[in-house]
């Protein structure tokens, strides 16, 4: 009898903290959409009694006619479409390669020892630098616009994963070694398990280094994507454009990023 008081007492106290937890969630979404809404109203409120400038800084309603505009002229879901693809195609690879280059300065330290200063100055050096060797060497095309991407991601994929690889519990690994494990079982078991976390934050790092990556290519060479439609805007002056199109970035960006996350709860789940 005592047993089940206490159990229901413990029980309300749960549902208690998880319907508290229920309302700062709650709370907190709507604070989020408060702020954004308040933003948007004051920004079309400023341009409309001319606070502020709207040909400089457009504004909301001039955004949306813009979006129906290029919706009218059937190129919107092909820039779209363009920026998204070279985006993915760069995210994908940049994480694939960067990882598999990580997994083999684990298993050889002669090489992670050789190849430690050149990923030093790789990371350092400004990848948009390379935009004109790229240009020469790939031509000015898609082609050219992911690898810019992948530069941009894979090398800081590869220290992230690879520090991932290296801070992982000496212990187990010397317990598996007792036991007889081979390397690539050492690694099977304990190392790609444990840095599944650094993996993923290397996911999210990489999400907004492939957008960089493209839009700089864009900026570069391209004749499509929402990059491009940045810089035609700038220099005809058409400031609406250049807005609509960083609102849309912005936008797929955060899709992009949430579809990491989703990923991350259904890793965290299968493990």
């Amino acid at each position: 009898m005592s047993g089940n008081i206490s159990h229901s007492s413990i029980t309300k106290e749960h549902q208690a903290y998880l319907r508290s937890k229920k309302i700062y969630k709650a709370r907190v979404l709507f604070a989020q959409i408060f702020l954004l809404t308040a933003f948007i109203f004051l920004w079309e409120l400023a341009a409309n009694f001319r606070w502020i400038d709207p040909f400089i800084t457009s504004q909301p309603s001039r955004i949306i006619r813009t979006l129906s505009s290029l919706h009218g002229e059937g190129v919107l879901y092909y820039h779209i479409a363009v920026t998204v693809f070279e985006t993915v195609v760069g995210f994908v690879l940049g994480t694939i390669i960067g990882t598999a280059m990580a997994m083999v300065l684990w298993w050889s330290d002669f090489i992670s020892k050789v190849l430690d200063p050149y990923l030093v100055i790789l990371n350092s050096l400004p990848k948009i630098a390379l935009g004109p060797i790229l240009i020469v060497w790939i031509g000015n095309g898609i082609p050219a616009i992911i690898t810019m991407a992948l530069l941009i991601s894979v090398v800081v994929t590869v220290l992230g994963v690879y520090t991932g690889f290296s801070q992982v519990d000496p212990h187990k690994i010397r317990l598996l070694k007792t036991f007889g494990a081979a390397k690539w079982q050492v690694f099977q078991k304990v190392i790609f398990p444990a840095s599944v976390p650094t993996i993923v934050s290397a996911l999210k790092i990489n999400v907004g280094l492939s957008w960089v990556g493209v839009i700089v290519g864009e900026f570069l060479v391209s004749r499509a994507g929402l990059g491009y439609l940045i810089v035609y805007g700038g220099q005809v002056f058409r400031l609406d454009l250049v807005m609509t199109s960083v609102i849309i970035l912005s936008a797929a960006a955060a899709v992009m990023y949430q579809g990491v996350v989703l990923l991350e709860r259904i890793i965290v789940k299968w493990q």
